[in-house]
C-alpha cells in the first residue's frame, strides 16, 4: 500500500475526511506535532492504528475534538477546573484527562476509566474534525520510540505504506507534544510537560501524585529515540563535550548549541558538525525533533545538545531531551 499524500485544499481535506469516516488512518498536522488520526468511536480502526505505529496497547490515546461542547462526546464530566482550563487554553496544546464515557472504546483509553482529550489549534486539524463530524484519536504520527514528526517527510519516513494518507500542512508551530493535565480534581496535576507551561497554568511543579501518571499518553514507554546516541551538556559546554566525545568514539559528532545571539564561534575541531544554534528554549523546542532526525543523515556518531533552563517551555524541552538521552544510552551487560 502506498500512502496517499494530500494537500490542505478543500477537495483534499474532503477526501481525507472520507477516509477517516470509513475507518482509515490519516496523518494530520496539528500545532504541536503531526498526529495519526482515526475515528475514536471505531475500535477496529483504533486497533489498526496501534499496529501501524507498533504502539504498546497499554498506552492510551489523545482524542481530538472540534470545540468545547464536543468534549462531552468522550468525557462523562467536564469539571469546573476543566472548564476553566478550556476557557483559557483551548484551542491549544493542552490535553485534559477526564472521566471517560462508557461508550469510548477500551482501545482508546487503554482500559482506563479516564480519557485524554484536547482541541487542537491548527486550521487543518479543526477543518478535518468538522468535516469528519466525529472525535479523532490521534497520537503522534511516528513509529513507536521514534522522535515525533514535525514535518510531513518525517511521517512518511516512518509510516509510508502503513497508513492510508497524510495531509501536508507544512512544519508544525510548537514542535513539542501537548501538556497533559489531570483535570478531575480542583487543582491541575501536570502529567506531561508541553506547550502550556507551569507558569501559564499557575502551578509550581509536577504534582507528586504519580499514581495518575499512567493515565497520560506518552509517559510510560521508550520515546523520542533517534538512531544515534544523544548526550546532554551543561549550558555553554557543548563544544568541549563534543570534542571529548569525538576522541572517545573515534568518529564525528553533531552539536546543537544554544546561544542568545544565534551564532557560535568557529570551532577548530573538524570532526564536530554544528547542526544548529537556536537562540532559546522555544526555538530549540520547535526544531528539536527535526534536528534529531536530520542528524541521522549527517554521518555523525552521536549528538551533543546543550541543556536549557528548566523554566517555561524549557521544562518540556528538557523532559524530551532526557528521554531521548535515556532511550539511546548504551545498556550495560548483566
Amino acid at each position: 500500500m502506498t500512502t496517499l499524500r494530500l494537500t490542505s485544499s478543500h477537495d483534499d481535506l474532503a477526501r481525507a475526511a472520507e477516509i477517516l469516516c470509513a475507518g482509515g488512518l490519516v496523518a494530520i498536522p496539528t500545532e504541536t506535532v503531526y498526529g495519526l488520526a482515526v475515528r475514536a468511536d471505531d475500535a477496529d480502526a483504533v486497533a489498526r492504528l496501534y499496529v501501524a505505529k507498533d504502539r504498546p496497547a497499554d498506552n492510551p490515546l489523545i482524542v481530538h475534538v472540534a470545540d468545547v461542547d464536543a468534549v462531552l462526546s468522550v468525557a462523562r464530566e467536564v469539571t469546573p477546573l476543566a472548564r476553566d482550563l478550556l476557557a483559557r487554553f483551548a484551542p491549544g496544546p493542552l490535553t485534559l484527562v477526564l472521566p471517560a464515557r462508557d461508550d469510548v472504546p477500551d482501545a482508546v483509553t487503554a482500559g482506563l476509566d479516564t480519557v485524554a482529550v484536547r482541541i487542537p489549534d491548527h486550521p487543518v486539524a479543526l477543518a478535518l474534525l468538522h468535516l469528519a463530524g466525529v472525535p479523532l484519536a490521534a497520537p503522534s504520527a511516528n513509529r513507536s520510540t521514534r522522535p515525533s514528526p514535525t514535518r510531513v517527510e518525517h511521517v512518511l519516513a516512518d509510516l509510508d505504506g502503513r497508513i492510508d494518507a497524510v495531509v501536508d500542512g507544512g512544519p508544525t508551530r510548537v514542535g513539542l507534544e501537548s501538556t497533559v493535565v489531570d483535570a478531575r480534581g480542583v487543582v491541575p496535576i501536570v502529567l506531561r510537560e508541553g506547550g502550556v507551561t507551569h507558569e501559564m497554568l499557575g502551578v509550581t511543579g509536577v504534582a507528586e501524585a504519580r499514581t495518575s501518571a499512567h493515565r497520560s499518553p506518552g509517559t510510560r514507554h521508550r520515546h523520542y529515540a533517534p538512531a544515534l546516541p544523544v548526550h546532554l551538556a551543561e549550558p555553554g559546554t557543548g563544544p568541549g563535550v563534543a570534542v571529548a566525545l569525538v576522541a572517545e568514539l573515534g568518529g564525528p559528532v553533531g552539536l546543537i548549541a544554544v546561544r542568545a545571539s544565534g551564532a557560535l564561534e568557529p570551532l577548530t575541531a573538524t570532526d564536530v558538525t554544528v547542526l544548529a544554534v537556536p537562540r532559546d528554549a522555544a526555538e530549540l523546542g520547535a526544531e528539536m525533533f527535526t534536528l534529531l532526525r536530520a542528524a541521522e543523515s549527517r554521518g555523525v556518531a552521536a549528538v551533543v545538545v546543550e541543556a536549557v533552563a528548566e523554566e517555561g517551555i524549557g521544562r518540556a524541552v528538557m523532559d524530551r531531551l532526557r528521554r531521548a538521552a535515556d532511550a539511546t544510552a548504551p545498556t550495560s551487560a548483566s
